[in-house]
């Protein structure tokens, strides 16, 4: 028979399939409108035309003519071109008209399984490589491409059966077998691993990866006397190698195998004396056998030495600053964290760390100003201007707290806190005006935070009081307590103010005895409820407060206001007592001195 083209083909096979249709249309016609035919797509019949050439190509497998030889050839050679271009849809088209002309070259199907292996065919590019191994089985690079499909679909067992053949079936394919054992390991399979890796090293002798992995194995497998043989194969194989003897020892101390630990790290020592590493397991040696004080000494000379890297050091502290506080350990991490300054004096973060140790235990002053160093270091870190400025606060540091919040908001102009210190540093500095601005600039940057939201309006209610502005301030706290009712700053510093006031008195009881009833020993809450009851005239109820108050505190408010009380009860000898021990403790209004000369209450 003639041999046809893959085109006529393809019609006459549609021709036949469409005359049986034909026929059993009629066959089994039932009188019914038959459905009508899906018309198939562009690419549908582009597939289907490509399917029919690759089957009849596969069918046509006598040799090709000389002729045709060259023109696949020629194909097969425009093909790697485009696919070195990354034109794979014409590298695609050439290499399959290659295909098409010489389906027995190996080679041609090996490239077009590798084109669409790039392209992401993964079924196509299995079944050509296939086909190339099948072809020319003795071609190394055929089953490795096979065995890559596999391993890309996750198919491991199949690409471990290739990776089987290739060391059976060509020849000097034994390194092969290092990859059989990493293929068989990320599988799991460890006892076939192991054995894979047996018979690599019977091939090609002991080697450092080889023991290294074989080592791992045994752990997984809780194996601990093979690992630990591999560890000492390793360090004898390697004696001037410190990271073996570093990894045995650390293999012993998890183990609790103390004595061998302590034996292999003082080997690492005699070799690299000032080795960080070594230092850490000896503290971790000493600290599982009791001996704090030797354990900390080996901790400090870690982290004095520069080539200990910083995260490390870092890592270690965030565990000890977990435990605090702890009057154990507060003189150790604060030992270590300036040894890690001292090594490390370029690294904000070991000044940052250094600051975060110091505000746990309170030591605000030296925490400021290791923030402050970081800063210099390096600016970036919000979080440590936000420090900073909290300790400023702290601190009552006025100037400062204004100098670092501008400096601050000039990098971070949309950070709220920022501006909420701002203001309060203004207040400090008794500069109500400057604080409204930047607390009302700042409250529009919290729309999607009430509850900072809420505290500035808190200060917002503060400062428009102390300007009498008393509708903005009423306002503010209102506000605040929308958020939270609860708020104790609010609740406390409205009920007072209307007190001062004389207004909405009412109010103010029911704030400030739900202020009292929260926290009922606090002495400032206390003097503000008796205020209240005060200026309700309730002084029996005002002196009740004030007494409880004073059981907490000798402040001088709390005992001139205890006086006024007393004076109104009529007790004036005791209101004078009263008002001399206000004097003497300070805090007392301008007033202090005319009531005690002339025995009388002046408001």
């Amino acid at each position: 028979m003639p041999q046809l083209s893959a085109f006529l083909l393809l019609m006459l096979g549609l021709l036949v399939a469409g005359s049986t249709m034909a026929q059993q249309s009629t066959e089994t016609d039932t009188g019914l409108t038959p459905a009508k035919e899906r018309k198939l797509s562009r690419r549908e019949r582009k597939e289907l035309a490509h399917r029919v050439a690759l089957e009849n190509a596969q069918q046509n497998s006598r040799e090709p003519s000389s002729r045709e030889r060259e023109q696949s050839e020629a194909y097969f050679v425009d093909g790697v071109r485009y696919a070195l271009l990354e034109d794979y849809s014409k590298a695609m088209e050439r290499l399959l008209k290659a295909y098409a002309l010489s389906p027995n070259n190996a080679a041609i199907s090996y490239k077009i399984a590798e084109v669409n292996m790039l392209t992401g065919n993964l079924k196509e590019a299995t079944n050509f490589a296939q086909a190339a191994v099948r072809l020319d089985p003795k071609n190394t690079y055929y089953y490795l491409l096979l065995a890559q499909t596999y391993t890309t679909q996750k198919q491991y067992d199949q690409a471990a059966k290739v990776y089987t053949s290739l060391i059976r079936d060509v020849p000097d394919s034994n390194y092969y077998l290092f990859n059989l054992a990493d293929l068989y390991l990320a599988q799991g399979k460890l006892q076939e691993a192991l054995t894979t890796y047996d018979q690599a090293e019977k091939e090609f002798g002991s080697t450092d990866e080889v023991a290294f992995k074989k080592q791992q194995i045994y752990l997984k497998q809780n194996n601990l006397d093979k690992a630990l043989q591999e560890g000492e194969t390793l360090i004898a194989s390697n004696p001037e190698d410190i990271r073996y003897v570093l990894a045995q020892a650390q293999m012993y101390v998890t183990n609790n195998r103390l004595p061998d630990a302590l034996r292999v790290t003082q080997q690492a020592l005699r070799q690299a004396p000032d080795n960080p590493q070594a230092r850490m397991i000896l503290a971790d040696v000493y600290r599982l056998q009791g001996k704090k004080a030797e354990s900390v000494e080996q901790l400090k000379l870690a982290f004095g030495n520069p080539a200990m890297d910083i995260d490390s050091k870092v890592r270690i502290l965030i565990e000890y600053v977990r435990q605090l506080p702890n009057p154990d350990l507060t003189q150790i991490v604060l030992d270590l964290a300036e040894l890690t300054t001292k090594a490390h004096p370029q690294e904000a973060k070991a000044f940052a760390m250094a600051g975060d140790v110091q505000t746990i235990i309170e030591h605000r002053q030296d925490a400021r100003a290791s923030y402050l160093r970081a800063i210099q270091l390096d600016n970036s870190k919000f979080q440590i201007w936000q420090q900073v400025v909290l300790l400023d606060a702290e601190l009552n540091q006025s100037d400062s707290l204004l100098v670092h919040t501008e400096q601050a908001l000039e990098l971070f102009p949309n950070q709220a806190p920022l501006w909420f210190y701002n203001g309060v540093g203004h207040v400090l500095k008794k500069q109500p005006a400057q604080a409204i601005k930047s607390l009302e600039y700042g409250r529009k940057l919290t729309t999607d935070n009430p509850e900072l939201q809420a505290q500035f309006n808190t200060q917002l209610g503060d400062v428009y009081h102390e300007l009498k502005d008393y509708p903005k301030s009423d306002a503010a706290y209102e506000a605040a307590l929308s958020v939270d009712a609860n708020n104790a700053q609010a609740l406390n510093n409205y009920s007072y103010y209307l007190s001062l006031r004389g207004e909405k008195l009412d109010k103010a009881k029911q704030m400030a005895g739900r202020l009292v009833k929260q926290s009922p020993d606090n002495p400032t809450y206390l003097d503000t409820y008796a205020w209240v009851l005060y200026k309700l005239k309730d002084y029996t109820g005002a002196r009740q407060a004030l007494e409880n108050a004073l059981k907490h505190s000798s402040d001088g408010t709390l005992l001139e206001h205890y006086g006024d009380v007393l004076f109104q009860l009529q007790q004036p000898t005791q209101a004078v007592a009263a008002w001399e021990r206000a004097k003497q403790a300070g805090d007392a209004s301008a007033l202090i001195d005319r009531k005690i000369k002339e025995k009388k209450l002046y408001e």
